[in-house]
């Protein structure tokens, strides 16, 4: 049988605002008429679509999975109504990480607007990996890998390196008592563990606790994270960054951090060796949205900027 196809569009607008006031304001009809539509569709579906408790809502289990499976038949119906009445502009919403949204995507979206006027792309910045759902974003760059229903194919293999400030970095070679950079390379290179003689920032974000970044930096070096560093505490890679730009130590940052395309970055990367995280970056987009435009004019450029990259 067939649902109430009244109530389906209300159901995902609510849904993806987790209001139904907003809803109503966006749909430009009163709160009540989109509580009956919810009451339909729940009536029709014999199923609680939402949780409701005084002025909090969230979606049941049966709800999102509901919402999983109707959002792209309804984002399907939205664009072939748009191709026939002439309308160009595709709106995409994509997930991805703070950090990398920060320093590597950002800097980038002019030349994206400029090869594809007509997309709007919505950026949804997230800390940790992002839920692969349509309620969440239509295309995503995670380090997740499967899901059912999804597509996913390689962009990036996470490598830390240290990086800090051109003036700090004068501050190691005469601390050193070095006076080029090749004999520093040469130093580090035989004896990494002089970094230990320098603050070391460290991040909480990427192992889930403070100074494992810089212990698996020292064991890829086959060394003992020495004990006498003296740690800056961040909670997340992005403040590291900022921390390291304003002369605060040494950090360990990845490649899309160092907008090298554009010679933007204020760090300087020390000569010595990186290490692979053992996180892989993906995008991910569903199956069944594979053909979409605004899906292949994003996973090509995507794809094409990081290639484009010496080291990424």
């Amino acid at each position: 049988m067939t649902p109430p196809l009244k109530s389906l569009p209300v159901f995902e607008t609510v849904a993806r605002l987790n209001s139904f006031s907003l809803a109503a304001n966006e749909l430009n009809v009163s709160q009540s008429a989109v509580s009956h539509q919810i009451r339909i569709l729940e009536n029709y579906l014999g199923e609680s679509l939402f949780h409701r408790q005084g002025r909090n809502l969230e979606l049941t289990k049966e709800g999102k999975q509901y919402l999983d499976a109707i959002s792209s038949s309804l984002l399907q119906i939205t664009e072939a109504t748009n191709r026939l009445k002439g309308v160009h502009k595709t709106q995409i919403r994509l997930a991805v990480y703070s950090s990398f949204a920060v320093y590597w995507l950002i800097p980038r979206l002019p030349e994206l607007k400029r090869l594809h006027p007509s997309l709007e792309l919505s950026i949804e910045m997230s800390h940790n990996s992002p839920d692969l759902s349509d309620r969440t974003a239509d295309f995503f760059i995670t380090v997740e890998k499967e899901k059912r229903g999804f597509l996913f194919e390689p962009l990036y293999e996470e490598e830390l390196f240290p990086v800090c400030s051109y003036q700090f970095f004068e501050v190691i070679k005469n601390r050193l008592n070095i006076t080029s950079t090749e004999e520093l390379h040469s130093q580090l290179s035989t004896n990494p563990s002089l970094l230990a003689h320098f603050p070391l920032i460290t991040s909480y974000s990427i192992y889930d606790r403070h100074t494992e970044d810089w212990r698996r930096w020292f064991a890829n070096q086959k060394q003992p994270l020495p004990s006498t560093i003296q740690f800056h505490r961040f909670s997340h890679l992005m403040l590291a960054y900022e921390a390291a730009k304003h002369s605060l130590g040494i950090a360990l940052v990845n490649d899309y951090m160092m907008n090298e395309k554009y010679e933007e970055t204020p760090l300087t990367r020390l000569p010595c060796n990186a290490f692979k995280t053992g996180d892989n970056f993906h995008l991910a987009y569903k199956e069944s949205r594979k053909n979409e435009e605004a899906i292949r004019h994003l996973k090509y450029w995507l794809k094409e900027e990081a290639n484009s990259l010496s080291r990424f």
